[in-house]
């Protein structure tokens, strides 16, 4: 359960647990009439393509899989905005918070060539990359303002100020923040189709896919049926 795998320029991933497996939705499912697998057949596998094509989520809660994640704030609030829209599906999460600590702090910060456009018909998400001098120059202000923040933010630490208060200083939304993530995995299913969409936030995107090469190596069968494109 130790592997990581990276997202952005300083994020992560990592599998921490799982309880269940394919074979889990499957006796969960026939329960009711007092039969179990041992292992995973042809017969439950179809039994699992029904659940899924049927709309009959419960077995599917009946595993989780649990999560640390670093990433920026934008791309947490925006997963946490999912969580308590979704809460039905089996939800718990737990952030680390600078009321308590004080470790270094870490941002996000694209590169020249990652800056995007806003889109022209829409008011939320983003459209072509920008052209690279417009990039390059909001890299380097970027930097340059996360530097004063930090340089204040040690500056009230070092004078005494709590750390509750002095995180003010910090610039927010790029800010790394460390959470930990465990849902039902429907739940997790639910989130891959929200987030793997291509008008969702590219940044979140790529934590989705990160999200999505661990569940489908723990649940290959349930993961493959669940996020299918409905038509």
């Amino acid at each position: 359960m130790n592997e990581i795998k990276h997202v952005l320029d300083k994020g992560y991933i990592r599998l921490t647990n799982v309880m269940g497996s394919d074979l889990s939705v499957v006796n969960s499912a026939r329960v009711s009439y007092d039969k179990e697998s041992s292992e995973l057949s042809d017969g439950d596998i179809r039994l699992i393509k029904f659940l899924a094509r049927e709309g009959h989520t419960s077995p599917f809660r009946h595993a989780t899989l649990q999560f640390e994640i670093y990433a920026p704030l934008m791309v947490a609030r925006q997963h946490w905005k999912y969580i308590v829209g979704s809460d039905h599906t089996m939800d718990a999460w737990n952030e680390s918070s600078r009321r308590y600590i004080t470790e270094e702090p870490a941002f996000y910060i694209p590169m020249p060539d990652e800056w995007r456009s806003a889109p022209e018909n829409t008011k939320q998400g983003s459209g072509a990359p920008v052209e690279f001098k417009t990039g390059f120059d909001m890299t380097v202000e970027l930097e340059e303002f996360i530097e004063k923040g930090e340089r204040l933010y040690n500056e009230a630490v070092a004078q005494g100020v709590c750390a509750e208060q002095a995180r003010l200083f910090l610039p927010a939304y790029g800010m790394y923040v460390r959470y930990y993530w465990t849902a039902s995995l429907q739940s997790v299913a639910h989130f891959l189709n929200q987030r793997l969409a291509h008008d969702s936030q590219v940044e979140i995107q790529e934590y989705a896919k990160a999200v999505r090469e661990f569940a489908k190596e723990k649940f290959p069968v349930s993961i493959e049926e669940l996020i299918k494109p409905k038509g």
